[in-house]
């Protein structure tokens, strides 16, 4: 049994730095969880508590049932696999991969087993006999990640483990990592920075911002119902416009307001939350085709991108700077007013707070 529970952890480093705060977050056993945030925010802290290579200055985590406070990382029962490969360049793959083992005395045969069984399952059989200098990055890292799961430990964590990977080789890692986590199932905590690994990888996204947790769901509730303006902003590529907006709201009805005219009308269900706000629609919630749930805009269109199968329109909305994601294949010039379409059912209302309150 490897659940994961954080209950109040704190991290303070000298001077005050209170970089994790009040931390609870419950793992479910072989569950896949993917702390998302920008630099800064905590997560590789978090991870470090957890593996005990961080001491925690409040609260606890439990692997299992057992509080692991005390305990060293060898003892957690743990793997981690980090930013940097970390190989021992005198060493073959090999010996990388069964170095931990022969460190615990484990016989020649059975290491040879091990290690095979774990090459031949991340595609290193071949290349058993090379030194990590003769190994491309994707290589390493499938070298690093062999070492870890020989131990078969109870938890996998990874810090960021293909920033150092050029775009090719991150799509095909990621693909690996899913598959192995599919068959083996074993409870990860996953550290990145990148959206895309996050939203492609998880069972569960932790977004932190400041050491604090602002949500925690799949990728799709994080994506559909951002619960502020920070989510909905972090999450999505390319981001969410953010349109200033009045708002004007009753126990029955929110109306917004877009320079004194009223943009759209919608039952409130969060009472009087009268004031300034904004409007987030996704760039691809913009289009040049009506629905029935769509509102006619006019855009001031200033500038396009062509990116393959997707272009990438940069325009002005009321003054208000908006990009726009359509197909590739739409004709629009550059310098024209063009009426779009803004699908009014993806619309998110953010009050002065950041709140969502068009979710709920």
């Amino acid at each position: 049994m490897a659940t994961i529970q954080f209950k109040n952890v704190d991290k303070i480093y000298s001077g005050n730095a209170h970089i994790v705060k009040k931390f609870n977050l419950y793992i479910e056993d072989g569950e896949f969880v993917v702390f998302l945030g920008p630099s800064g925010c905590g997560k590789s802290t978090t991870l470090r508590m957890l593996s005990g290579l961080e001491e925690i200055s409040a609260g606890e985590i439990l692997i299992g049932d057992s509080v692991v406070n005390d305990l060293s990382p060898k003892e957690r029962n743990i793997a981690m696999v980090f930013q940097s490969y970390a190989l021992y360049p005198h060493m073959t793959v090999f010996d990388n991969i069964g170095f931990s083992l022969k460190m615990e005395g484990q016989s020649k045969e059975a290491i040879n087993k091990q290690v095979r069984v774990v090459a031949d399952m991340l595609q290193l059989t071949p290349l058993l006999k090379r030194k990590p200098r003769a190994l491309s990055g994707g290589q390493r890292q499938r070298v690093a990640m062999g070492r870890a799961m020989v131990r078969t430990p109870e938890v996998f964590l990874f810090d960021e483990p293909l920033s150092n990977l050029d775009a090719k080789l991150r799509n095909v890692m990621r693909s690996e990592i899913k598959q192995l986590h599919r068959k083996h199932k074993k409870t990860t905590v996953y550290v990145t920075h990148d959206q895309i690994e996050a939203m492609t990888l998880a069972d569960k996204v932790v977004i932190l911002r400041d050491g604090l947790i602002e949500q925690v769901g799949t990728p799709k509730e994080i994506y559909h119902y951002p619960v502020n303006e920070f989510v909905a902003g972090f999450i999505g590529s390319p981001t969410m416009n953010m349109v200033p907006v009045n708002l004007e709201c009753d126990d029955d009805e929110i109306r917004i307001l877009l320079n004194n005219q009223v943009f759209d009308v919608r039952k409130n269900n969060v009472g009087n939350t009268s004031g300034k706000g904004k409007l987030g629609i996704r760039p691809s919630d913009i289009s040049l085709k009506k629905t029935s749930t769509s509102m006619s805009v006019k855009i001031d269109v200033e500038t396009s991108e062509l990116l393959g199968t997707t272009k990438l329109v940069y325009g002005r909305l009321n003054g208000i700077d908006i990009t726009i994601e359509l197909d590739s294949s739409a004709d629009i010039t550059v310098g024209e007013r063009v009426e779009m379409y803004i699908d009014n059912s993806r619309l998110h209302i953010f009050d002065e707070q950041g709140v969502n309150i068009s979710i709920g």
